[in-house]
């Protein structure tokens, strides 16, 4: 009967996508597999050393969304808030016109100038306002976590 047993709740874990190995245990049971072990002399297989996933790089943000502007610049569309965008006080349909001392024709000229700032530098940009005055703002880029 236990056999029966284990055979089904094999099948049914085989179906849902467990696999083999806890079919194997289920049905042989741990103390059963230990005692094998043993009999043949066996030692346990060390535990592989854990390995370790390579740092993720860090990419630089400023919490705004951009798109081309009809004109030299990069038109914001969104701001994250709270966010280094936000926080220096850019809005939705300012355009940037620099950051630090790159100039920003297009939103792709603005992507690659953030993406060169180190997260924590204070950078000055250079924006003009729906109204269509200018501004200097000073931005912190930060790193998204």
């Amino acid at each position: 009967m236990a056999v029966l047993l284990g055979v089904l709740a094999g099948t049914v874990l085989v179906l849902a996508g467990a696999g083999l190995g806890a079919v194997g245990a289920t049905v042989a049971g741990a103390g059963g597999l230990a005692e094998l072990k043993r009999q043949t002399g066996a030692a346990p297989a060390p535990a592989p050393a854990p390995r370790s996933a390579p740092p993720a790089p860090v990419v630089t943000r400023l919490g705004v969304e951009v798109a081309n502007d009809r004109g030299p610049g990069a038109l914001v569309v969104a701001v994250h808030v709270p966010g280094p965008g936000a926080s220096a006080g850019l809005v939705r349909g300012d355009v940037l016109l620099a950051f630090g001392t790159a100039r920003v024709d297009s939103a792709a000229d603005l992507a690659r100038a953030v993406s060169r700032a180190r997260p924590g530098d204070e950078v000055r940009l250079t924006v003009r306002r729906r109204s269509g005055g200018y501004q200097q703002l000073t931005a912190v880029p930060g790193i998204v976590t």
